[in-house]
Formats: C-alpha cells, sequence, structure tokens
C-alpha cells in the first residue's frame, strides 16, 4: 500500500485506532480525524515513528456538518489525495427512546449518518475520476435487527449497511468499491459510552478491536461488499434472516436489557 493514503474518522481510539495501525502497517500514509487532538497528535507521532509514513492529522466534530465539509476542503488544501476513506466515527446511546435527550439522538444521526453520507459524496467524484478507490463504512450486526432500549443506534447502523451495500453494486467496474465492516461487540471505549457493557452480548462475545480492523482492512482491500467479523457474530445475522421478524425482536431486547 506504498504511495497510498488512507483517511480515517474517529481515529483517536477503538476500532478507528486499530483501523489506522493495521493501514500504517501495510505501508499507507494517514489522515487521521477526530476531534481531541491530543491523542490524534500522539498517534500519528507513534505510526510515523513505528511504520516509516505520514501521518497527518485534522480535528473536527463530525456531528456539525460544516466540520465535515472543512475536513474535505483541509485534504484539498494540503494537496492530499484520499485513496482509501474509513468512516468509522459513531457512537450509541442505550436508553428508552423517550428518555434519550432530542439533542443527543440527532447528534447521534448526524454523526453515524449524515457525517458518512457527506464524506462520502464529497470524495467518491475524485476516486471515480481516478478510476480507483476504496471506502470502508463501519456498520455492526446491529445492522439487521431493530433494537430495542437502542432504537436510534440501531436504526443508524442498518442505514449504513443499505447504503454500502447499494453503493458497492452502483460503482461495480467502475474501480472503486464500498465495504461494509459489521463487527459485534468489540473491546473498545465504545460499550462504556452507550453504557451496553452490562449486556449478555458484551459479557461473552466481546472481540479484540485488532482482530477486527484486520479483517476490515482485509476485505476493503478485496473489494468485498460485506465483512461480519467472528464465528458468532455470523450466527446472530444468519439467525436474523431466518427466524421470525418478531422472534427476533423478542430475543434482541432481551440481549439488551437496560440496568437495574
Amino acid at each position: 500500500m506504498r504511495n497510498l493514503r488512507v483517511l480515517i474518522t474517529g481515529a483517536s481510539s477503538g476500532i478507528g485506532r486499530e483501523l489506522a495501525a493495521e493501514f500504517a502497517e501495510r505501508g499507507a500514509d494517514l489522515v487521521l480525524v477526530a476531534r481531541r487532538q491530543d491523542r490524534l497528535e500522539a498517534l500519528a507521532r507513534e505510526l510515523a515513528a513505528q511504520h516509516a509514513v505520514q501521518a497527518e492529522i485534522v480535528t473536527a466534530d463530525l456531528s456539525r456538518e460544516e466540520e465535515v465539509r472543512n475536513v474535505f476542503e483541509e485534504t484539498q488544501r494540503r494537496g492530499l489525495t484520499i485513496d482509501v476513506l474509513v468512516n468509522n466515527a459513531g457512537f450509541g446511546v442505550m436508553d428508552r427512546f423517550q428518555n434519550v435527550p432530542t439533542e443527543r439522538l440527532l447528534q447521534m444521526i448526524a454523526l453515524n449518518v449524515s457525517a458518512l453520507t457527506h464524506l462520502t459524496r464529497l470524495f467518491l467524484p475524485g476516486m471515480l475520476e481516478r478510476k480507483s478507490g476504496r471506502i470502508l463504512n463501519l456498520a455492526s450486526i446491529a445492522a439487521f435487527q431493530p433494537g430495542p432500549n437502542v432504537a436510534v443506534y440501531f436504526a443508524t447502523k442498518a442505514y449504513v449497511l443499505s447504503l454500502s451495500e447499494a453503493l458497492w453494486l452502483e460503482l461495480r467496474r467502475t474501480g472503486v468499491t464500498v465495504t461494509c465492516l459489521a463487527p459485534g461487540p468489540t473491546r473498545t471505549d465504545f460499550g462504556a459510552g452507550a453504557a451496553m457493557e452490562h449486556t449478555p452480548l458484551f459479557r461473552m462475545s466481546s472481540m479484540d478491536a485488532r482482530a477486527v480492523a484486520k479483517a476490515g482492512v482485509r476485505a476493503t482491500l478485496a473489494g468485498k461488499s460485506l465483512v461480519v467479523p467472528g464465528f458468532v457474530n455470523k450466527v446472530l445475522t444468519l439467525s436474523a434472516k431466518i427466524w421470525p421478524r418478531r422472534w427476533v425482536l423478542w430475543v434482541t431486547g432481551r440481549l439488551h436489557p437496560l440496568k437495574d
């Protein structure tokens, strides 16, 4: 991947950080995007030193539309060609729908859905012009069923999966591919931030973030439309397809109980 540049959102921690490390290990230059400048700077120094790659940072809150556009404009201003776009930034909230502040719900939709869509739309024309490019979108096994007590988060990930698969087909024979990475519970800060660490899935089947990142990078470079890492996660997604819809809804609710 020498001479290729990868832009990764949500790069300061979790799966985003591991994706950055995985791409850097393969020799790709990086543009790291997140809100926390200190973490980005430390990660950029670390990866540049370890792998002899260029690592630049752009600080942005991608739940704000103007800052999404600024990320694109900043790469243009610096003369950076983005060969691989990784839409990783996102968050979840676990609570009954009516208990979550409206502003928080809209912020989640803005980051998980709108920013991903906007960045894809901004960077895609250049890839099409060059007849070369890869886009990796982070969904979740949450994308395959509705999520009682995590309703909006699950809905945002269903959007990511649907959009990604549709674009993969639209872009066939253009030289550009779109891959959707749909992990299950992963050992990162996400579980604590979303108040999901107590759920049965997080306690029994969490994967290592580096393993998830490796699966995502391999699938992206191979041009696959979808990758679900982990045997348990594959079984869960298959079950969501073959079980009656009401059963799926009931089981998902049992797997995501609220704290007492």
